[in-house]
């Protein structure tokens, strides 16, 4: 056993945890937990702890069911959420999922992306990635066919005496920091209700795993305070959508391999071609990076999310961003990639843009021409005239480019690019099926 595990089970008596909560998630990016006692953590350490995979959305069909969970050590934390409830402390770790003969899980998203970084680490290259995410906070319960109230009537960074978005953000923050997950900023988004918290940069696994602690956080510290939190890509039609606007950059050992001392913006020609790839590949994996039926109705002109395949230098336009060039902060280099939303498996996502990223560098791809101009107050004419392509304008046309998409099928493994697209057609369908209030509304004083 290693020194990671020694670890863990001497923290398990000296602060009496009893429950640990083995965290894994699913093909979809829903987080899933089973519950052990301290005493089956050595075997679980050696071994994992057996379940069926059937019943987990993507992970396997019922004849090849058996499955192991395997905690990864250096992702244990006591819960604080717990602590303040009277009893005995819980504890949680991330696993990777393995079959019964040790290999991994081909439906494992995380091995999806260790796979992926794998692959970039062989070039030489760490990945690291900072989101900054938004979510809403609505003050009850959303209600079957009611729009949800929010907590708040305030705007961008607004600053509000006693505010219950501000006192969320420092409960929130706390709690994340207790976990070692370190936040850069937070404020008031746009939208009422709408908040906005920065991670710290990290390699893009933690990072990813961070995310889907930040989202329990999240949730757990709105259920304490009688609210509700939702990272639902667009709950207004009038109001902003929440996206996950991601920072990233590739790093050589200490060295920053997206910066380039004297060139335009610091940006490197590995930069470069890897801003070329994930724009040239930006249609195919919208799929996975905007996963959801409504996660569509935020990429739309007017709503301040991106709408065509572009990029720019401080364009907040553009699909991809290239922030304000310090010069003298070399190492700060990177560029943001703002389609994401806050609601995708992240796993997956960075998996997905990082192929993207290092076919561009591996095929050597030019960078297209930068979008000078606010795309969105463009007309269609004119972007067909500076070479800019639409975004996916429905999980439909999204699902439909990602069949073909080879670098799609590549990263994400046959079993989950099968299954995830499955999912998303089911969705559609069921989607298209659906009379909307929209149509109600319009239709029935006329028709």
């Amino acid at each position: 056993m290693g020194k990671q595990e020694d670890f863990v089970l001497r923290a398990l008596e000296e602060r009496d945890v009893r429950f640990v909560r083995l965290w894994f998630t699913d093909v979809l990016g829903f987080l899933k937990s089973v519950a052990v006692a301290p005493a089956e953590l050595e075997a679980a350490f050696a071994e994992g702890i057996g379940f069926d995979g059937s019943a987990i959305e993507g992970f396997a069909r019922v004849y090849e069911s058996d499955m192991l969970a395997k905690p990864d050590p250096s992702t244990f934390q006591i819960l604080p959420w717990r602590e303040t409830v009277s009893g005995p402390a819980t504890a949680r770790m991330f696993c990777d999922i393995v079959m019964p003969d040790g290999s991994p899980s081909y439906a494992d998203p995380r091995f999806v992306l260790k796979r992926t970084l794998s692959k970039a680490a062989e070039k030489g290259f760490t990945f690291y990635t900072h989101p900054e995410i938004e979510f809403y906070l609505f003050k009850d319960v959303p209600q079957k066919g009611k729009s949800p109230l929010p907590v708040d009537r305030s705007g961008y960074f607004d600053h509000t005496a006693q505010s219950m978005g501000s006192d969320f953000r420092r409960e929130a923050i706390t709690m994340l920091e207790q976990m070692g997950i370190s936040v850069e900023f937070s404020h008031h988004e746009g939208g009422p209700g709408q908040q906005e918290i920065d991670l710290r940069y990290a390699d893009a696994l933690s990072t990813a795993d961070n995310i889907m602690t930040f989202r329990t956080v999240i949730r757990e510290v709105a259920l304490s305070q009688g609210i509700w939190a939702s990272f639902m890509p667009k709950p207004y039609t009038e109001h902003p959508g929440s996206g996950m606007h991601t920072h990233v950059s590739l790093f050589e050992g200490d060295a920053n391999a997206f910066y380039e001392p004297g060139a335009e913006y610091g940006l490197s020609k590995t930069a470069r071609q890897f801003i070329a790839g994930v724009l040239l590949h930006a249609p195919e994996i919208s799929v996975v990076t905007n996963q959801w039926v409504n996660s569509y109705k935020r990429l739309i002109t007017g709503s301040e999310a991106p709408t065509h395949v572009s990029w720019g230098h401080n364009n907040r336009s553009a699909m991809v961003r290239v922030p304000m060039y310090k010069p003298l902060k070399g190492q700060s280099t990177r560029v943001e990639v703002r389609t994401i939303d806050a609601a995708c498996n992240p796993y997956l996502a960075f998996a997905a843009v990082l192929a993207a990223g290092m076919k561009g560098i591996e095929d050597g791809y030019d960078l297209p021409r930068e979008a000078e101009d606010d795309v969105w107050s463009l007309t269609d004419r004119e972007r067909r005239a500076l070479g800019l392509d639409a975004l996916p304008t429905s999980l439909a046309e999204a699902i439909s480019l990602a069949e073909s998409s080879e670098l799609l099928a590549d990263t994400l493994g046959e079993h989950v690019f099968d299954f995830f697209l499955r999912n998303k057609r089911a969705e559609w369908q069921e989607y298209r099926g659906v009379v909307s209030p929209f149509e109600r509304d319009r239709m029935l004083p006329i028709l």
